[in-house]
């Protein structure tokens, strides 16, 4: 379907007033069909008063027919389908109207959700090569609820000093891991967590807003699968 510019304009002056109607307008239009480039487009005047097209064919005829007539819509290659898909455009739903060679165009929501899946990571970080987890690291850890209404804990958990970094954040989610499938919590999105060392133990402290629907974060704990990867590395649940 190809629309070019109307030719006629009305007056070249400009005097600030509207200009008058004119009562035709020229066009060029491609027949029902035909692709761009393979054959030349048809002139044709289109009347403002009554809606009628008189087209000039390439052998020099003219074809007379009415705007509005299922003749005048072909002219213009808009079918009753393509009416609809406009009339029901609220959805943003144009399938009808692109070309079928044309790749569908990302939004910039679904583009930007992307990127965000792309950044997210595991609740449990991916152990180091050579990493050993031995019972004797994890000393006691707990939760404590910041809050009736929010959401917000903090887990608490004490390891023996010199553990590796991600396994003792790992320790701190399994252990908020337990204390949601106790409470009946589905997830929970981590928001900080801190470490130091303290009377020869090593020390964390992490904060996370729990929530019975999956939120959006960058890492999200989800209770069930969390525990099962928690026993399949030997880390308590406490």
């Amino acid at each position: 379907m190809a629309f070019l510019p109307l030719l006629a304009c009305g007056d070249a002056a400009d005097d600030g007033r509207p200009k008058p109607k004119p009562a035709e307008m020229q066009a060029r239009i491609a027949s029902p069909g035909t692709k761009v480039g393979e054959a030349p487009l048809s002139l044709a005047r289109v009347s403002t008063k009554s809606g009628e097209i008189l087209i000039l064919e390439p052998d020099g005829s003219v074809t007379e027919m009415d705007l509005g007539s299922p003749a005048g819509r072909d002219a213009f290659a808009v079918t009753e389908a393509d009416l609809a898909a406009l009339n029901a455009n609220l959805d943003l739903d144009l399938g009808g109207l692109v070309a079928a060679s044309v790749p569908d165009r990302q939004t910039a929501q679904e583009k930007a959700l992307e990127e965000f899946a792309a950044r997210a990571q595991p609740a449990l970080p991916a152990l180091r090569e050579g990493a050993e987890i031995a019972p004797e690291m994890f000393i006691a850890a707990k939760v404590d609820a910041l809050g009736d209404t929010n959401g917000l804990v903090e887990v608490t958990a004490n390891l023996r000093q010199g553990v590796d970094a991600d396994i003792a954040f790992s320790y701190a989610t399994c252990a908020l891991a337990g204390w949601a499938d106790r409470n009946g919590a589905a997830y929970g999105r981590h928001i900080r967590t801190l470490q130091a060392e303290r009377n020869g133990k090593l020390l964390i402290g992490s904060a996370f807003t729990m929530s019975q629907d999956k939120p959006l974060g960058l890492r999200v704990m989800e209770t069930e699968q969390t525990l099962q990867d928690c026993r399949a590395r030997g880390i308590p649940v406490a």
